[in-house]
């Protein structure tokens, strides 16, 4: 029961987003993930992970209970903002205390500079560790998330994760 909330409250945690998030209005088929303002593709994930229903928090979620891990994506659009990757990111990590920024690199995502963050660090004196990716493409920024228990737990989700964003791409043959 504790893992379960742990992985509800990390997962709320992640989904703090600038300007509010899109909630999870969308529908997933398959491997595209549309809703009202937003239209991308995904990688795969094993069998292991578990859908998560976070009404209003992310787009998507995802949680492996043999990892204690979550995955999760959201999308936001608005034309008015452009905030750098570096606060979006930050943004992410609220809630999070004891930071430990492993490594942070511009890396190409959807043929885009996107902001690939590893971090360390403690959600209500629980330590974690993150790997965020955050890209700005049309009008819309996209959050992609790692959180799991640090060391073997991480580096196995790792194992999937980098996969998954490898699949991520904004072309998914309908205009937004």
């Amino acid at each position: 029961m504790r893992a379960s909330l742990l992985f509800v409250a990390s997962a709320i945690a992640l989904s703090v987003c600038v300007g509010g998030c899109s909630g999870s209005s969308g529908q997933l088929r398959g491997s595209v993930y549309r809703d009202r303002e937003a239209s991308y593709r995904i990688g795969p994930l094993s069998s292991g992970w578990s859908r998560l229903r976070v009404e209003d928090q992310n787009d998507l979620a995802w949680s492996h209970a043999g990892h204690a891990s979550i995955v999760q994506v959201n999308s936001t659009c608005d034309p008015a903002s452009d905030v750098p990757l570096v606060t979006l990111t930050n943004h992410l990590l609220m809630g999070f205390t004891d930071r430990d920024v492993r490594e942070q690199a511009i890396v190409t995502m959807d043929e885009r500079e996107a902001l690939r963050t590893h971090v360390v660090a403690r959600l209500d004196g629980v330590p974690r560790e993150l790997l965020l990716y955050v890209l700005k493409k049309d009008d819309c920024v996209y959050d992609l998330a790692l959180l799991a228990p640090v060391g073997e737990p991480f580096e196995r989700s790792l194992l999937e994760f980098e996969p998954f964003v490898a699949g991520f791409s904004t072309e998914t043959g309908e205009a937004r």
